[in-house]
């Protein structure tokens, strides 16, 4: 039987110390969003009613013959979800690097992550 310890203090700095910027800016985005009290996007279920925390890697405007939308790529750290504001060219504070709040239904169809129309809180930043 072998016996599974939590790592020590000199396990979590030298990993700390060894890990990319992208690995110790996701364990943070992650933390917080536990913090705040949010689900991890990587455990959202389609049809749920969600709350996720991250910041915003992209912010694209995408003219539609029918009705024009803002999408913007939240990450959490755990995974990323498409926000998407169906009938909006712009939304001021959305913007790339600006950590987001959003609820909404999770939905996920083709591999991609939506929310549409999310209720959103704009965080410090």
């Amino acid at each position: 039987m072998t016996e599974t310890r939590a790592p020590g203090w000199l396990s979590r700095s030298l990993q700390r110390l060894t890990a990319d910027d992208h690995s110790i800016d996701a364990e943070e985005l992650r933390a917080d969003a536990v913090s705040a009290g949010c689900e991890p996007v990587s455990s959202c279920r389609k049809g749920a009613v969600v709350t996720v925390t991250g910041r915003l890697k992209s912010v694209v405007y995408t003219p539609r013959e029918t009705v024009p939308t803002l999408e913007a790529e939240l990450f959490d750290g755990s995974g990323s979800v498409t926000l998407v504001w169906l009938g909006r060219r712009r939304i001021p504070g959305i913007e790339p690097g600006r950590t987001v709040t959003a609820r909404g239904r999770f939905a996920a169809f083709d591999g991609k992550r939506v929310i549409y129309n999310p209720w959103y809180e704009l965080g410090a930043g």
